[in-house]
């Protein structure tokens, strides 16, 4: 199986890319000399991110028969020092509702199964980059 994008130069310093039928724009920043038209790729990576392992654990919940009423996921990253600038720390905080009787043993579960097994985008970024977690309750 491979996975193919295509992305279109829009001038100045903006893509488009056409992900499964999907349009994403992407651009730089006016300092950087773009028209911020679009996220920056880098921080689609993020998006990429917290997707796969969001998905991850509600399909795992699902399976618990356990559905939040909130789920949230945040990534944060440093960047490094050298000229790529790329992602050396990632931290993902999951964040679940405190008051929803959430079986927090379960939840503990969905997360590393995400973490260790299922999440194909923290397994590629952990190869370069070091990826940490937590779960709150709000």
């Amino acid at each position: 199986m491979t996975h193919s994008v295509n992305t279109s130069w829009l001038g100045s310093l903006a893509f488009e890319t056409d992900v499964s039928g999907h349009k994403i724009v992407m651009d730089a920043d006016r300092d950087f000399g773009g028209e911020d038209r679009g996220p920056r790729p880098k921080m689609l990576v993020l998006s990429a991110l917290g997707g796969c392992t969001g998905m991850d654990v509600i399909h795992v919940l699902r399976k618990m028969r356990i559905e939040p009423s909130f789920f949230n996921v945040r990534c944060e990253a440093t960047l490094s020092d050298d000229e790529l600038k790329r992602y050396n720390k990632i931290h993902v905080t999951y964040e679940f509702k405190a008051d929803d009787n959430l079986d927090r043993r379960k939840v503990e579960t969905a997360v590393k199964l995400s973490q260790d097994k299922y999440c194909s985008v923290s397994a590629m970024l952990k190869a370069g980059s070091e990826v940490t977690h937590e779960i709150t309750y709000l």
